[in-house]
């Protein structure tokens, strides 16, 4: 089978006889919100923690991040190239290959599944049903010598047996029109297909059985923009039209200001700041947050040399002192050094952020005090 079982540990086993979790389907049909006005939490991470390795030479990948993903958001994941965010979301998902090893926290889909304790029948049912996972590069798993409508069947054979060979057929047809891509190239194999429609193809795969969440992990980085564009703007059509909730992970923070309700920022397997896409994007608490959108061209406005961030990632077997991030850090002071801060709620409660500039006990530098839009972390927020 193609796609995303490609990836699962050598111990996830896709079986015909349980198309469905009982209690997956209960937890979708019956989660309420804890929160009137806001839509239930599918999705909540407390503490979370993930090294790669055991003892003194562990690599503290994630260290205690806290998420929630209510239905029908976006939620970005940002950060650079080794932050910890597809550790996070392997995690979540229990496909983390060795060594890599959850050490402490929860995740929990809806109110009754514990992500982390469910047995390999329960995620089984949860996996491409409720929670279905684009992987990094995921268009290169499509088996080459099968046609992408026998893949299509493959899926729906083994979770979803009572259909016929013809409804089998009529539903890939279809899942190919959701992502437009004719339904006449069923018979299509991978290597007649461009990289964009491969693309295309993994999130049809993806949504075959209607999930509840969709996690994308750097489903566009190997394409061109325009390509990439395309995608997206199909990608956001259907999630409004279907409703899911999706977890999008980039290094691109500036593509996540404009496709996400909220963005949480990752760095060094921390999580540094969390907001409304429209608060980051026009007001960083972070300057990590702000050292990322400083690093892309701006696409209106007077021309600006771009300032990019100083120096390299921390090695996270032996992280610095205090801040994590202090070392690159042009506002750091002597605190920055000693003492690691912890998330401080900010505004009201919308946001938060992992630094001393914003504890109110020194003066914070105008460009990570600008007045920040009323929109609150699940209230959107797109410009």
């Amino acid at each position: 089978m193609s796609g995303v079982l490609r990836h699962e540990p050598d111990d996830v086993v896709h079986v015909p006889d349980q198309p469905t979790s009982t209690a997956a389907s209960t937890v979708a049909s019956t989660v309420a919100s804890s929160v009137p006005g806001r839509a239930e939490v599918l999705i909540e991470v407390r503490g979370l923690s993930v090294d790669y390795g055991l003892g003194d030479d562990a690599v503290h990948a994630v260290v205690g991040a806290d998420l929630e993903l209510r239905r029908g958001e976006v939620l970005g994941l940002a950060g650079e190239s080794g932050s910890g965010k597809s550790t996070l979301a392997y995690a979540i998902t229990r496909l983390l290959r060795p060594p890599g090893i959850i050490t402490a926290g929860t995740a929990r889909f809806g109110e009754s599944v514990n992500l982390l304790s469910a047995g390999q029948r329960e995620l089984r049912g949860l996996r491409w049903n409720e929670i279905a996972v684009v992987l990094q590069s995921s268009m290169n798993a499509l088996n080459p010598v099968l046609s992408i409508g026998a893949q299509f069947s493959d899926v729906l054979r083994a979770h979803r047996p009572g259909m016929s060979r013809a409804q089998r057929r009529a539903r890939s047809g279809e899942l190919l029109e959701m992502v437009g891509i004719p339904a006449d190239r069923l018979g299509s194999y991978p290597h007649e297909l461009s990289g964009g429609m491969r693309q295309r193809v993994m999130i049809a795969s993806a949504l075959a059985l209607d999930p509840s969440v969709v996690i994308l992990d750097e489903p566009t980085t190997a394409l061109d923009v325009v390509t990439q564009r395309e995608i997206l703007s199909e990608l956001m059509a259907l999630r409004d039209r279907l409703g899911f909730a999706v977890l999008f992970i980039s290094h691109d923070l500036s593509l996540l200001a404009e496709i996400a309700d909220s963005i949480a920022v990752m760095y060094a397997g921390r999580l540094v700041e969390r907001a409304s896409a429209a608060a980051i994007y026009r007001a960083p608490r972070h300057p990590y947050s702000l050292g990322l959108l400083s690093s892309f061209p701006a696409l209106h406005g007077p021309r600006r040399a771009l300032e990019g961030i100083p120096g390299s990632p921390p090695d996270l077997r032996q992280v610095p002192a205090g801040c994590t991030f202090h070392p690159r850090c042009g506002y750091a002071f002597g605190r920055c050094r000693s003492d690691p801060p912890p998330l401080l709620e900010l505004d009201g409660g919308t946001r938060a952020a992992a630094c001393w500039l914003q504890d109110g006990t020194v003066p914070v530098p105008p460009e990570l005090g600008r007045h920040a839009p009323a929109a609150g972390l699940a209230d959107g927020g797109r410009s």
